[in-house]
């Protein structure tokens, strides 16, 4: 039998660059010598032959852990996939060591946010605006358990221990930066807790474990996923907190664990995480540049048909030396910006206008989307274009918002 890998040890492991971490953190948590991991799609798995090993379901000694230990693969048992899986297991391995804390994947980015609130069980969840499906969750709990939903800028008075605030950052759909550390002390004094959504800033754009996030939200499905093919949501608990664990318990009777396919893929996407995310956020800065430079400007077509735009690198403090926002975001901003159009005619028709952009909703996949947002946000300004950039060169998507432009105003 092949030897067992062993893989980069833990604390040479937590000194390496984000790519190599993508690459290797996973690399102990299999018994075979494949360089590519295989896809395992059974929902079940042996016992271990041993009877000395069988324990039942019920014995203290267990203490809730659902190991099915193999001694020829100690970090690749699983006993059903509901719990574990191996792909899920490799896929969540990478996860908490890219993203600074225990880290578990769930079937959506909803169902992670799901699972978040009800182990927190907070009597107020202090959110601004963002991603219209968080607040459909909060209403269904809030029919459940009373949750109160109170501005994002309500008084700290208002919140109280075990209470959260939630932050999307960036903010969908403008891509606009908030400042954690202004919310993490704010949250942190009332007794209350900082959840971030950080989904339109994955490493290495943005970490909020640095700022006194005390859970991460992801929609694996954006840049974590990153070919538009799986759904995926994670939750990173900062190290200290003891959630991980009920996290997991948790999930298992929920039934809102990861598909093993999407596990592999999500494996598989993680590898050029940095490689992606650092061109695709490069990509949009630049053509945030290149078209607020027109803004205002009625002698260019762009000056003539937008409105405004929305991004990161044109709030106030991206220019200031020291900033939060520098500080928050230092190696680039989001993929996604948003283009507000003079009227909502010209909003709907610019995305049939384009070659190389996909009219269509979700982000953060290899190829450029933009996205009449008013087709799946019925409070958005319907004069809104939420704008997702992909790995295509700058120069091919600046040439075709061009020809789309020019042919809007013919």
């Amino acid at each position: 039998m092949a030897s067992v890998p062993s893989g980069v040890p833990a604390e040479e492991m937590a000194r390496l660059s984000l790519s190599s971490k993508t690459v290797h953190a996973d690399d102990a948590i299999s018994a075979h010598r494949a360089v590519a991991p295989a896809m395992h799609v059974s929902t079940t798995f042996r016992y271990s032959d041993d009877p000395e090993q069988l324990k039942h379901s019920a014995d203290p000694t267990k203490l809730g852990d659902w190991n099915n230990p193999d001694p020829n693969a100690p970090m690749d048992s699983h006993i059903y996939s509901r719990d574990s899986n191996p792909n899920t297991t490799r896929l969540e391995a990478v996860l908490s060591s890219i993203l600074g804390g225990p880290s578990l994947t769930y079937a959506s980015g909803l169902a992670a946010f799901h699972a978040m609130l009800i182990r927190l069980n907070p009597k107020r969840i202090a959110i601004g605006e963002g991603y219209h499906g968080c607040h459909g969750v909060i209403k269904v709990v809030s029919r459940l358990t009373g949750l109160q939903k109170l501005s994002l800028d309500c008084d700290p008075s208002e919140l109280g221990p075990g209470d959260i605030i939630h932050v999307e950052t960036p903010l969908n759909p403008t891509g606009e930066a908030r400042n954690l550390q202004f919310y993490a002390d704010k949250a942190h004094k009332a007794g209350a807790f900082l959840t971030v959504d950080a989904t339109f800033a994955p490493p290495p754009l943005q970490n909020p474990f640095d700022f006194g996030a005390d859970i991460i939200m992801h929609s694996g499905t954006k840049y974590i996923g990153g070919h538009s093919d799986m759904l995926c949501g994670v939750l990173a608990v900062r190290p200290g907190h003891s959630w991980a664990k009920e996290l997991r318990e948790e999930r298992l009777v929920l039934g809102s664990v990861m598909g093993s396919m999407e596990g592999w893929l999500g494996l598989r996407s993680l590898r050029t995480l940095e490689l992606r995310v650092t061109r695709q956020s490069q990509t949009a800065t630049a053509l945030v540049k290149w078209l607020s430079s027109q803004l205002g400007d009625s002698s260019t077509v762009v000056g003539q048909l937008v409105e405004k735009l929305h991004h990161a690198s044109l709030q106030p403090e991206a220019a200031e030396e020291g900033s939060w926002l520098r500080r928050q975001m230092p190696a680039g901003y989001g993929p996604v910006f948003a283009i507000v159009m003079k009227d909502m005619d010209l909003a709907k028709k610019l995305p049939s206008r384009l070659r190389l952009f996909h009219h269509a909703t979700s982000l953060g996949g290899i190829e450029s989307l933009i996205e009449w947002r008013a087709m799946t946000d019925p409070l958005v300004d319907q004069r809104l274009l939420r704008v997702s950039i992909g790995v295509e060169g700058f120069e091919d998507l600046k040439s075709d918002i061009e020809q789309a432009f020019e042919s809007l105003k013919k």
